[in-house]
């Protein structure tokens, strides 16, 4: 069931205020998840892959044992190189002066208030 637009616009007001609070936590725990992953990995790990793939065929029907262990090692370097996630860029945010720590919780506990009372009305 799709969210109300009452409901899209709390949630993208409670995201805005964690992103404010922690944004390492936020930008670990995004919904985009396709931001994370960087197109370079992707390809130079694809291309190891490949790589390793045809080391180990030559080391197959080459029946030499070291050639193929090292295509299997390279088509795993691969694999784990494209999955690599890239790192949250920019420094985080600090703190603003004199804002207190329950600020968030607070924030949370009056849009809560706000939206009972709108539901009773």
């Amino acid at each position: 069931m799709p969210l109300s637009e009452h409901e899209q616009k709390l949630l993208e007001q409670l995201e805005k205020q964690l992103h404010e609070d922690d944004p390492k936590f936020a930008n670990s725990m995004g919904s985009d998840p396709i931001r994370s992953w960087s197109t370079r990995h992707i390809v130079i790990g694809v291309l190891g892959t490949i790589a390793g793939i045809l080391l180990l065929l030559v080391g197959v029907s080459l029946q030499n044992i070291f050639l193929g262990v090292l295509g299997f090692i390279v088509m795993g370097a691969g694999v784990y190189f494209a999955t690599l996630r890239r790192a949250a860029g920019g420094k985080s945010k600090s703190a603003k002066p004199g804002k207190s720590k329950n600020s968030f919780m607070s924030n949370l506990e009056e849009r809560w208030d706000e939206r009972r009372r709108g539901e009773e009305s």
